[in-house]
């Protein structure tokens, strides 16, 4: 894929989430939400689903991990957002630090640089998140594709009662972010609509009822 497809991806999903930011409190900006925090919280449940327990045989669950990342990397365009350059700008940069990964020996290692930063220096390390996804494996069109995806899921949320707590997080045994994996697998993400699509396949499969 070619630096300009990359950096127009980037832009369009920094323009979804300021969108998805907007949605949740309109004047986001002036909130000071912690974002550098719900990064290292995810890091931590990360490593919970990728295995660390040396006491019990633990087998790395790589679709929750990438899922994790991904939600990460919410988080990572959140901080990037200023309200003074310009998405372009942020995106370029992104473009550069996700083509120069950064890794350790391991994929934990690397997991606790990005944690490292988000709360020793709280920033989004983009070139060790790179190195991240070069050692889950999790390419960059999968990036792309598993946003776009969780991204709908958030707004789905929200409009199902979230922030009210009316939201069902369970559904039929499973939580909703392995739905939303169901639901990709069988969708064509080069489609026009693909998150009106999916956005339809998570009100097929949300419970009516609680």
């Amino acid at each position: 894929m070619s630096a300009s497809a990359t950096t127009s991806q980037i832009q369009q999903m920094l323009d979804m989430q300021h969108k998805m930011n907007t949605k949740v409190h309109p004047q986001w900006f002036d909130q000071g939400f912690a974002w550098h925090r719900a990064i290292w919280v995810e890091c931590a449940e990360m490593l919970d689903h990728y295995g660390w327990k040396w006491w019990k045989k633990q087998t790395p669950d790589t679709e929750q991990v990438m899922l994790e990342l991904v939600d990460i990397f919410h988080f990572g365009l959140s901080m990037r957002i200023d309200g003074i350059t310009t998405f372009e700008a942020i995106a370029q940069q992104l473009a550069l630090e996700l083509s120069e990964p950064q890794t350790a020996a391991d994929f934990p290692q690397t997991l606790e640089q990005l944690a490292s930063a988000a709360v020793a220096e709280q920033r989004f390390d983009g070139y060790a998140f790179a190195g991240c996804m070069a050692q889950i494996g999790l390419s960059f069109d999968q990036l792309y594709r598993m946003y776009v995806g969780k991204n709908t899921l958030n707004l789905f949320r929200q409009n199902h009662g979230y922030q009210t707590g009316e939201y069902i997080k369970i559904w039929h045994g499973r939580e909703d972010n392995e739905h939303l994996m169901d639901i990709l697998n069988r969708l064509d993400s080069q489609s026009t609509q693909f998150a009106k699509e999916v956005y339809l396949g998570l009100e097929q499969a949300y419970p009516s009822q609680a």
